[in-house]
C-alpha cells in the first residue's frame, strides 16, 4: 500500500497527486461515519443555546433522494432578530484583542484539518462533490482561515503610526470593526466559502449572524461546531438555518446589521446590495457568480487547452461560479480540440461522489435539473449538441439528480446561452479569427469572474491579461481553463456583475473590508 505524504495538501491544482490508497482509506472511515450520523433533528443556535422550531427541513442528498441526511430547524424572522441581537451584545467584548481572536480562529482551523475526512463526506453526501473536490473543500477552508488570520497579525491588527505636523502631535490610523454582520453561504462551497467569509469577519473582530445555504445546513453546522469549540464567546458566531425569503430578508432589511458578506446568484445579491443601505452606506460584500470564458488562439496548445476546459466544465458538475461555460476557439484548431474535448469528457466518471474514482456526482437539486433540461432543449433546437445532453435515470442514477456534461456548438456567437449563467455542466463553443475579437466577445457579458486563455505566445498571454475583464485570470491551466484559486495564491475577485468591491476572497485585501478605518490624533498636553 502506497503511503499517504502527511505533509501533502490537496488544492484544486494538486489533488490528483494525493488520490492515494491511504487517502481512500480514511475516506471511507469518513463516509461510514456521516452515513452512521444521518438523520438527526438539529436546532438552530443562538447565543450558544439550542433553538428549537416549529418546522424542520429534509436535508436530502442529491445522489440518493431517499437518503435523509438530517432534519434541520427553519429558523423564523424572530430567531434570527434574536441572534442579531445576541451578535450585538457579543460585539464589544469580541472586537477588542485582536490577538486573541487569531488565537481561537487558528484553533477552528485546525479542528477542522484534524477531522477533514468526515467534512468532505458529510459534503460528498450532502451537494455531490467528488471525494477529492471535497477534500480540496476542506483544506481551503483551514487554509482561508489561517491566512486572513496571518494578515491581521502581518498588519499588527491594522494599526498603523501616520506622519505629524507638529512635534507634539502623535497619529495613528486603525481599522475597526463594524460591527454585526450577516454571513449568507452558497451550497456549493459549503464549508469553504462559509469558513472563509465569517473568518473575515470574525477576525476583523465583527461578530456573524450565520446562514447557511438550504441545501447544504449540515456542513454549515460542522462549521458552528468548532468555532464554539475552539472557544468562540457566545453570541460571537449563530446559526440560523432556514428559508432566505425568511432568514435571508430579515438579515438585509434589520437596521442592527451592520455589514453584509454574500455569495451567491446576481439576483439575489443586487437585491440585498441595493436594499441594505437605505439611510447611510453599509458594506456588502457580494460574489455573484460568472459566465467565464475560456480562449483557445492559433498558438495554443489543443491537448492541454482541452484537458482545462473539460476539468473546469465538469468539476462539481459545472456548479462553480468560476466554471468554465463558453470557449472561443481558433478555425485553425477547431476540431482537433474539440475531438479531444469530447474525448476527454465521455470518459469522465459519474457516479455515486462518495466512492472512490468518480469525477461528476449529481446536480444539487430539482431547479438544477430542471435548468440543465432547459438548456439542452434551447439547445437542441438551435445549434448542434457534440456529447451529452441527456439526463440519467436508469439505476443506479434513478434515485439522484445526475446529467451527461454537454458540449454544444453551431450557435451564433451573440446566442443566450453564451451569456446567460446556468450552472451546470453546460459549455457552448464558438469559432472566432482572432484573439482581439474572443476578448471583445467575452468582455460583453454582464460578469467578469474568471478567464483563461490558451497560447504559447507570451505576447498574446500579456494582451489578454492586459484587456479581459475579469478579476480572475489564468494562461494554460492544465487543471482547469478558468477554476482552482486558492487562499494566498489566486484572489478571487469578480469584477463588474460579478462582485461588488474588486477585492476578492483568498486574497490580500479581504479582511480589510470588514473594518473601517479610524484616525487617531493625540496632541501633548502642556503644563
Amino acid at each position: 500500500m502506497q503511503a499517504e505524504q502527511t505533509d501533502f495538501k490537496f488544492t484544486y491544482s494538486t489533488m490528483g497527486q494525493g488520490d492515494s490508497d491511504a487517502f481512500h482509506g480514511d475516506f471511507d472511515a469518513g463516509v461510514e461515519e456521516a452515513r452512521q450520523k444521518a438523520g438527526a433533528t438539529y436546532p438552530n443556535f443562538i447565543a450558544d443555546e439550542a433553538r428549537e422550531a416549529n418546522s424542520y427541513n429534509d436535508d436530502i442528498s442529491p445522489t440518493d433522494r431517499n437518503l435523509i441526511l438530517g432534519y434541520f430547524a427553519n429558523g423564523t424572522a424572530d430567531d434570527t432578530r434574536d441572534a442579531i441581537q445576541a451578535a450585538k451584545s457579543a460585539y464589544r467584548t469580541w472586537s477588542e484583542d485582536w490577538h486573541e481572536r487569531v488565537r481561537i480562529l487558528r484553533a477552528a482551523a485546525d479542528l477542522i484539518s484534524e477531522r477533514k475526512y468526515f467534512f468532505a463526506a458529510v459534503m460528498c453526501l450532502e451537494v455531490g462533490k467528488s471525494r477529492l473536490e471535497a477534500m480540496g473543500d476542506t483544506e481551503e477552508a483551514a487554509d482561508l482561515i489561517r491566512y486572513y488570520c496571518q494578515q491581521m497579525e502581518d498588519a499588527n491588527g491594522f494599526f498603523k503610526r501616520m506622519g505629524q505636523l507638529s512635534p507634539d502631535e502623535h497619529v495613528v490610523s486603525v481599522l475597526r470593526p463594524f460591527g454585526v454582520w450577516a454571513v449568507i453561504a452558497p451550497f456549493n462551497f459549503p464549508l469553504a466559502l462559509s469558513a472563509g467569509m465569517s473568518a473575515g469577519a470574525l477576525v476583523a473582530g465583527n461578530t456573524v449572524v450565520y446562514k447557511p445555504s438550504s441545501d447544504a445546513p449540515w456542513t454549515g453546522l460542522l462549521l458552528y461546531d468548532v468555532f464554539r469549540e475552539a472557544g468562540l464567546p457566545a453570541g460571537v458566531f449563530n446559526y440560523v438555518n432556514g428559508p432566505g425569503s425568511v432568514v435571508g430578508e430579515e438579515l438585509v432589511t434589520n437596521p442592527d446589521v451592520d455589514g453584509i458578506v454574500f455569495t451567491g446568484s446576481k439576483e439575489v445579491g443586487m437585491s440585498a446590495y441595493h436594499r441594505f443601505s437605505p439611510e447611510y452606506p453599509k458594506p456588502c460584500v457580494t460574489e455573484m457568480g460568472g459566465k467565464n470564458p475560456a480562449i483557445v488562439t492559433v498558438n495554443a496548445d489543443a491537448e492541454l487547452a482541452a484537458e482545462g476546459v473539460m476539468r473546469s466544465v465538469v468539476g462539481l458538475s459545472g456548479q462553480k461560479c468560476s466554471a468554465c461555460s463558453r470557449v472561443y476557439v481558433h478555425p485553425s484548431l477547431e476540431v482537433e480540440f474539440l475531438d479531444r474535448l469530447v474525448e476527454k469528457t465521455r470518459a469522465v466518471v459519474i457516479g455515486d461522489p462518495s466512492e472512490r474514482g468518480v469525477f461528476l456526482g449529481p446536480l444539487v437539486n430539482e431547479s438544477a435539473y430542471q435548468t440543465y433540461q432547459g438548456a439542452v432543449e434551447v439547445a437542441r433546437r438551435d445549434g448542434t449538441i457534440l456529447s451529452g445532453g441527456n439526463t440519467l435515470s436508469d439505476p443506479p442514477f434513478d434515485r439522484g439528480y445526475f446529467v451527461e456534461p454537454t458540449i454544444v456548438t453551431g450557435l451564433p456567437t451573440d446566442h443566450e446561452l453564451f451569456y446567460k449563467e446556468l450552472f451546470v455542466p453546460f459549455v457552448t463553443v464558438g469559432v472566432v479569427e482572432t484573439l482581439e475579437e474572443a476578448v471583445d466577445l467575452s468582455n460583453r457579458s454582464e460578469y467578469g469572474l474568471t478567464a483563461g486563455v490558451y497560447s504559447s505566445d507570451p505576447d498574446e498571454v500579456e494582451w489578454f491579461f492586459n484587456h479581459i475583464e475579469s478579476g480572475v485570470c489564468y494562461a494554460n491551466r492544465r487543471s482547469g481553463a478558468t477554476t482552482g484559486a486558492w487562499p494566498g495564491v489566486q484572489a478571487f475577485c469578480g469584477w463588474k456583475g460579478s462582485g461588488s468591491t474588486g477585492k476578492g476572497g483568498c486574497g490580500p485585501y479581504y479582511v480589510q473590508q470588514f473594518m473601517r478605518e479610524q484616525s487617531r490624533t493625540v496632541v501633548e498636553a502642556s503644563i
